[in-house]
């Protein structure tokens, strides 16, 4: 790596292939993104056979991380969607500890951010989204479509009110995966420049070193920041998941 890729704070969301793959004109290449989504995967999931191997009435601290992950969000999904909610427990429970590992895998240095790039959170997104709209149609036929009509809205309003619910609806997916996104590239790119500061300053010799001492204070600060918000935003994605998931069981709500 460079010295201007040191600087440089877009340089960390690059994709790179790993192992090119081409079939016909579609690019189907194993890239570095795709290694750290596997490595995320691979690694929620080791941690959670490892600390529930032993189920100990007198926890470790591993099955208590555990415990504490599987209470919040089935706590999280029945608060929303009630005990009917727990049905989808499995795919909330997968999309938060996804989203946090991956989330705290990019505060290592030379890591992939996965959750940097809007197509990995507008996919889990539209997961989300897809899975309201078939299990709701699944299970209330055409009376799902009721969700986009308010109970109590007067005649003369339908129209406007309905258009105005549908397209609210529609920007769920976006509004989910930006809103993971943006945080995500904003927080790391922030860290990166002031970063860049200290390793800028600190090549011109004592005064520069001198100067670097608020820049790396901010680094600092930043990155813990940095962590918590690691942990909020896979905390929002979850809440608004389970809120979403309770419009497919309960559309009159």
């Amino acid at each position: 790596m460079s010295a201007s890729d040191k600087v440089d704070p877009i340089h960390q969301f690059g994709i790179n292939k790993i192992v090119p793959i081409h079939v016909g004109s579609l690019d189907l290449s194993f890239t570095n993104s795709a290694l750290f989504m596997v490595v995320t995967v691979a690694a929620a999931t080791l941690f959670l056979m490892w600390a529930t191997t032993s189920r100990a009435l007198v926890p470790s601290r591993g099955q208590s991380v555990a415990e504490m992950a599987y209470e919040f969000v089935a706590g999280t999904l029945r608060s929303a969607a009630g005990n009917e909610g727990m049905r989808f427990f499995p795919l909330v429970f997968s999309l938060f500890m996804f989203v946090l590992v991956a989330n705290l895998f990019g505060m290592v240095p030379y890591f992939f951010t996965v959750t940097s790039h809007i197509i990995v959170t507008f996919a889990m997104a539209m997961l989300v989204i897809l899975t309201v709209v078939v299990y709701g149609i699944y299970r209330h036929g055409l009376h799902f479509f009721g969700l986009f009509v308010p109970h109590g809205v007067p005649g003369a309003l339908i129209p406007l009110v309905t258009a105005i619910e549908v397209i609210s609806f529609l920007s769920r997916p976006i509004s989910l995966s930006v809103r993971l996104f943006a945080n995500m590239l904003a927080g790391h790119i922030t860290l990166k420049v002031f970063a860049g500061f200290v390793f800028s300053l600190g090549t011109l010799g004592g005064l520069g070193i001198v100067g670097s001492v608020l820049p790396l204070a901010m680094t600092v600060a930043l990155t813990g920041l940095e962590f918590l918000v690691a942990f909020l935003q896979a905390y929002v994605f979850t809440v608004l998941t389970c809120m979403y998931l309770n419009d497919a069981i309960h559309p009159g709500h």
